[in-house]
């Protein structure tokens, strides 16, 4: 499949719309989050350091190689995460779109230890499947693309240890999407806790789910382990 890379200009102001929407939903606060985008093979435009991700402009962008070389700057700096991205860029040459931020849910799952794998929602499954943790590394070192890196196929997020949440994407709409939907079943999944439990779906159902993906096309995921048995199969009459 050919892609298709938005240019400069779309991506810069595509970074600010999500920045927006993030910072909206409060998934960042203060100078929180960093977001990118690839606009060809070897560049990307990524978003500076220091700046809250709410009251972003365009030209405060930052350009990129690959390397990790600044091509374009106007008196900004790019975020000091921006190794995570380009770590995940170089695992997975079909992204075109890292997010990182730090939703409520979400990271609080990541504080606890506790990974997003439980088969009990199929719209998050379809869409992002089971979601691991990354070990604790100190952010803005190369420990934490380091402890990404075995993630990047095959999943579509991941939580990163007492830290926050990455999602990555053929697009930026699709990476911002799992944020979305990582978080939504963070939050759920808290909700279910707090009553006890949930049904979840058994193997047979999740493998369903995998089907549905195939025939839209989409790139296989890891899947949470469907259970043993059959939880739903009848009405919960009162």
């Amino acid at each position: 499949m050919k892609q298709i890379f938005m240019s400069e200009k779309e991506a810069r102001q595509a970074i600010v719309e999500v920045g927006r929407r993030m910072y909206g939903h409060g998934y960042v606060v203060t100078n929180d989050g960093n977001i990118s985008v690839r606009i060809s093979r070897s560049e990307i435009v990524v978003t500076p350091t220091g700046v809250s991700k709410g009251f972003m402009t365009p030209e405060m962008m930052v350009k990129m190689n690959l390397d990790g070389e600044v091509l374009d700057a106007k008196g900004t700096k790019p975020s000091s995460e921006v190794k995570m991205h380009l770590r995940v860029y170089a695992e997975d040459d079909n992204v075109t779109a890292v997010v990182h931020a730090h939703p409520i849910y979400a990271t609080s799952y990541a504080i606890a230890g506790i990974p997003l794998d439980e088969p009990i929602l199929s719209e998050a499954m379809l869409q992002i499947g089971a979601v691991p943790i990354a070990k604790y590394a100190k952010p803005g070192t190369y420990d934490v693309p380091d402890g990404i890196a075995a993630f990047v196929k095959g999943y579509g997020a991941v939580l990163l240890s007492n830290h926050g949440a990455l999602t990555w994407g053929t697009t930026l709409g699709e990476a911002f999407s799992r944020m979305e939907v990582l978080e939504n079943y963070a939050h759920i999944s808290f909700v279910v806790g707090l009553l006890g439990g949930g049904r979840g779906l058994d193997a047979e159902q999740v493998a369903g789910l995998a089907g549905i993906r195939k025939e839209m096309g989409l790139a296989a995921i890891s899947m949470p382990v469907g259970r043993q048995e059959k939880e739903n199969g009848e009405d919960l009459i009162p």
